[in-house]
Parts: C-alpha cells; sequence; structure tokens
C-alpha cells in the first residue's frame, strides 16, 4: 500500500483529532479494506494498537514509520494551536475543519475551495497564486463541513440556492484573522472559497517589493509629490494592493491624513482611515471619494477604479491638490493612458494629474531545494521569440516536500514603471508613438524585461513567465 505524504483523504484526517495524533504520534494513512491503517515512529505498536480500538471503538492496524516521515505527516495534516472555542467541546469535523484553515493560515494560502462533484468533493489552497489540491472529501462528508463552515459563517443553512457572503473569525496564540466566506450553488452541491484575511498583517516596505534601484527611486518621487495620481494595473492577485499598502506605510506621518476606501480591508493600518466598501448601501467608489474631499485630506487611496465616474473624482481630487493612489485593470503601464481616455477623460488632464503609471505581475520563485540547472533550448520560448544574448542556461521547477510537489516557493513582484507627460499622453491619443522604442529610449524595463533578468538569475523558471514573454 503506498501513501501520499500530504494528502490524507478527509475522512481519514477526521478519524482523529489534532490532540490525539500528537500525543500519540500517530497519522491514518489508508485502509486494508475497512480496517484504517496508522504510521507511527512509536515502537510500541501492538499496546498502541489495542490503546487506539478502545479510544476509537473499532479496529485499526498500527505500521512503523520513520520520526521523519511522522513529523511531515503531522505538521501537514494536523496543527498544534491554543484554539479560543465558544463551546466546550468540538466534533470531528469542527476539529479537522480548525486544523484545515491554520493549516492554509500557515502555509500563506490567500485562499481555501471546496468544491462538490457528482462522486466525490474536494478541498484546494491557492499557494503562490496557483490551485493545489489537499483533500478529496466524501460526498457524505462535505455537506457537514459546508453546513459547518456557514454556521461559522453566519450564514443561512437552509438556503442552498442563492450565493451567500459570510466572515468568520479565528483567533490563535498571539494571532488574529479573518476568513471571508462566499457560497455558490452550483450542480452537485454548493461550492465554498473562503478568502484568508489577516487583521494584524505586516505590510512590506517598498524596498522589500521586487523594484530595481532605478524603478524604486522613480517611484518613491512620484507617491512623494504633494499632489498627483499614481496608478498601479495589473490582473486580479498580482499585488497592486500590497504595492499600495507599501506605498501608504511610507506616506503615513504623524502630519499627514490619509483616507482609503477599500474592497475589502486586507490590512489594518495604525493612524490611516479605512473605509469598507459597501455597494449595497450606495458607499461606492465615487461617491466616498465625493466625501472624502469634504474631510481634509492630503492623500487618498482608492481601492479601483471601476468607471468614469470614479476616474472623473480621482482627477478632481488630484486638481485640488491632493495625492490619489489607486490600482486600475489594463496589461501594461502605457496601456493606462489609453484606458482613461476611453472613459472620456481628457488628455491634458491626464497629462496635469497622473504622475506616474505602473504595472506589475508576481512570478513564482523556484524552490531552492529541488531546482535543477539546464541549458536553454528554442522549444521552451514562444515561436519566434529572440532569445537575449545574456540568457546562457535557465533553472527548472522539480518539486518536493518543501514545495507542495510544485517547484515554487514564494513569489516576486516584477514591475513596468512610466512617469507620464503631456507629450507621451498625446501620442498615445494619436497613436503616433511605438512604444516599444520610447521605453528603451528612456531606458524603461518592460515587464518582459524584468521577467528575463529573473530567469537569468535562476529565480524563476521560463516556463512562469512563459505568457509575459509570448505578449
Amino acid at each position: 500500500m503506498t501513501t501520499n505524504l500530504f494528502n490524507i483523504d478527509t475522512t481519514l484526517a477526521q478519524l482523529i483529532s489534532s490532540e490525539i495524533a500528537y500525543q500519540y504520534r500517530i497519522v491514518p494513512t489508508g485502509k486494508v479494506g475497512e480496517v484504517p491503517v496508522f504510521k507511527t515512529d512509536n515502537n510500541a505498536l501492538k499496546s498502541l494498537q489495542q490503546e487506539l480500538e478502545v479510544i476509537l471503538g473499532f479496529a485499526v492496524l498500527v505500521e512503523k514509520e520513520g520520526s521523519t516521515k511522522i513529523d511531515r505527516y503531522l505538521l501537514t495534516n494536523y496543527r498544534q494551536r491554543t484554539i479560543k472555542k465558544q463551546t466546550e467541546s468540538l466534533s470531528f469535523t469542527d476539529d479537522f475543519l480548525l486544523n484545515m484553515l491554520f493549516e492554509a493560515k500557515e502555509t500563506g494560502s490567500s485562499d481555501i475551495h471546496f468544491e462538490a462533484f457528482e462522486k466525490q468533493s474536494r478541498v484546494r489552497f491557492r499557494i503562490d497564486g496557483k490551485l493545489i489540491e489537499k483533500y478529496v472529501i466524501s460526498g457524505k462528508e462535505y455537506p457537514k463541513i459546508v453546513n459547518r463552515i456557514k454556521i461559522m459563517a453566519s450564514l443561512d443553512i437552509s438556503e442552498k440556492r442563492l450565493p451567500q457572503d459570510g466572515r468568520i473569525s479565528l483567533s490563535t496564540e498571539g494571532e488574529d484573522f479573518d476568513i471571508r466566506v462566499s457560497s455558490l450553488p452550483t450542480l452537485h452541491g454548493e461550492k465554498l472559497v473562503l478568502r484568508i484575511l489577516a487583521k494584524n498583517g505586516v505590510v512590506v516596505t517598498l524596498d522589500e517589493l521586487g523594484f530595481t534601484s532605478q524603478e524604486l527611486e522613480t517611484y518613491k518621487s512620484s507617491v512623494k509629490k504633494p499632489n498627483g495620481i499614481v496608478l498601479i494595473s495589473g490582473p486580479t492577485g498580482s499585488g497592486k494592493t500590497t504595492t499600495l499598502y507599501a506605498t501608504l506605510k511610507l506616506l503615513n506621518t504623524n502630519d499627514t491624513n490619509i483616507l482609503t476606501i477599500e474592497d475589502p480591508i486586507e490590512y489594518t493600518l495604525e493612524g490611516v482611515n479605512q473605509v469598507q466598501l459597501k455597494e449595497d448601501i450606495g458607499l461606492d467608489f465615487s461617491s466616498t471619494l465625493r466625501t472624502f474631499l469634504r474631510q481634509d485630506p492630503d492623500i487618498i487611496m482608492v481601492g479601483e477604479i471601476r468607471d468614469a465616474n470614479t476616474a472623473n473624482m480621482a482627477i478632481r481630487a488630484a486638481l485640488t491638490g491632493h495625492l490619489v493612489l489607486s490600482t486600475i485593470h489594463t496589461n501594461s503601464a502605457w496601456a493606462t493612458v489609453s484606458r482613461l481616455i476611453d472613459m472620456g477623460i481628457p488628455p491634458f488632464l491626464i497629462a496635469s494629474t497622473l504622475n506616474v503609471s505602473v504595472a506589475q505581475r508576481l512570478v513564482r520563485k523556484l524552490c531552492e531545494h529541488c531546482k535543477s540547472a539546464s541549458d536553454i533550448h528554442q522549444q521552451d520560448f514562444p515561436k519566434g521569440f529572440i532569445i537575449p544574448s545574456n540568457l546562457q542556461s535557465q533553472y527548472k521547477a522539480i518539486g518536493c516536500y518543501k514545495c507542495y510537489q510544485t517547484g515554487y516557493k514564494g513569489r516576486k513582484a516584477i514591475y513596468e514603471i512610466i512617469p507620464i507627460h503631456k507629450e507621451l499622453v498625446e501620442n498615445i491619443e494619436n497613436k503616433k508613438i511605438e512604444i516599444g522604442a520610447y521605453l528603451k529610449e528612456n531606458t524603461i524595463a518592460t515587464l518582459k524585461d524584468n521577467a528575463l533578468l529573473l530567469v537569468a538569475n535562476g529565480v524563476t523558471s521560463v516556463e512562469e513567465i512563459y505568457s509575459l514573454i509570448h505578449e
């Protein structure tokens, strides 16, 4: 019988609590027929088997395993935590669920996906931007877990036909965090997505984000201007909000009044007045931004410029002496100008208010424990791609237990930063500019340039940046 070290079936993991798992140093790893099999590094196999059968009330098999593997089993599938409980005791479902939530938090997962299918269901963690399957859940157990999550999030467990949104607050030793819960009815049951939000998350500084020295100097000079707009573009999950928080951390001083409107508030910042978006009651970006202007602000952060109304209010705020930070959905830094023009913003206003346009992406870093050196091959690149002369070798993702067999561990941001001036805006509007030549002439590194630099330095792989160099 072979066992995956990290993906134990949910029904097996629920056989014992984390307290029992750590007390006896046992992990259920499979079944022989209908009899569960436990692995342990305890030498007294016979007595341990008898004691487990008394505790659990059914027959089990106990097999010997090395201490190193048992440690990995336990750390992956169970968590030792002091949990602030609302009740005196927890069921196995509760215990398993809480351990799963803490596991996701500790592995740096941003989301947990619970998905129902015809024969079985599954749980996937989004780690470093990619979904990784962690657990398989039987059809019998899945509704129990879904209902328990909905109860914790104060959702209506009897409503299974309409989407619902809720929130869970959890406390561990010295750390609090929230979980935003979203339910969606699907063909075979409800799909739940849990977004993990740290209440007291550590906000990184701009120096830690991944800017090159030239990019950092350009960006800092733009955000330290007394007024204007700073726009950061990129797809969902590209780290835009993290860059904005790091910027606010730099600008947050005792003599500034900072107001933000966000959806959601991912981190709480001491000294910053943060407002949660609530569109169902009319608290949207544009109306809140209008109110902000009567609150004597120095700096305003708007979570996203989604429409012409919000864009016009941001322009108005910049023209009246405020610094506005926001995000926008475009594929590149220069495309932001075109997007604003499409929204009906006159080019002369863009040129006079937009300080800098930034595009960013998050690139997964190769796992240092298993990456492997390889030669450069043309077939690894898009058809017709010219391989840079400085790219003589590469590293490829392999996969090991430290990176959940993905070959990657952690992420790094790459940027494209374009200072905005009148001539550039007018040329983009009139389509008289070859942006590639302009960026090269002004020594502005593109997303593609910075991605290839990471490959050359062995930080990431060609496969990871393929979509960027294909563009």
